[in-house]
């Protein structure tokens, strides 16, 4: 069950920091771990990442050939819906326009689908993933992530809470109508825009 907050007071956020962090966060300098389910077992031989759906050419890389794939570092914030904000995060890994490009995306492909290992899944707009900052990452600030981050990959999008970013990333699938994701079917937006304060559906 969604619970949704009420009256709960804002926090205060430094002056020179309130345009960097959106209505309703609080800054912090660590890193909360939050996901559904077991943090999954890692096996470089069997592990491959998928691209489908309404693309020309559907992709797979296997662990060895995501290595040859040309990597970008993006420096953005992150926003959790539960609330705490951490800034200046540097994520290193794959642009998705990257793949967006190999893959040949038909223009009925209005939306994309993540799907993370267990099961777990998030929406997002194709539009919204093509952004420059949107990124399949690799490491963060200088550091390969850790299993509870999301090693091996994990998708990041720095404009939407973090629920969107999803760990432990095995597929990607673009589809023509909009399908919710594992948090959406329980009540959250699917927008999930920080700065409109998208956390749960109407």
């Amino acid at each position: 069950m969604v619970q949704r907050a009420r009256n709960i007071k804002q926090p205060r956020v430094a002056p020179e920091l309130a345009n960097r962090v959106p209505p309703g966060q609080f800054v912090t300098e660590r890193w909360p771990v939050l996901h559904h389910g077991p943090v999954p077992t890692f096996d470089p031989l069997t592990w491959d990442l998928c691209v489908s759906g309404l693309v020309t050419n559907p992709l797979r890389f296997t662990w060895k050939e995501l290595g040859s794939v040309p990597l970008t570092t993006v420096h953005a914030d992150m926003h959790c819906v539960t609330r705490w904000s951490k800034l200046d995060n540097a994520w290193e890994g794959i642009a998705v326009k990257e793949l967006i490009a190999r893959a040949g995306v038909h223009p009925e492909a209005h939306f994309v689908l993540f799907h993370g290992e267990g099961g777990y899944s998030a929406n997002l707009s194709r539009y919204v993933v093509a952004d420059d900052d949107v990124l399949l990452a690799l490491a963060h600030n200088g550091q390969e992530l850790t299993p509870e981050h999301g090693f091996p990959l994990r998708l990041v999008v720095p404009q939407r809470y973090a629920w969107k970013s999803v760990k432990w990333l095995r597929g990607i699938e673009f589809v023509a109508k909009d399908c919710l994701g594992f948090w959406e079917r329980y009540g959250y937006n699917s927008g999930a825009d920080p700065w409109k304060q998208e956390r749960f559906a109407e």
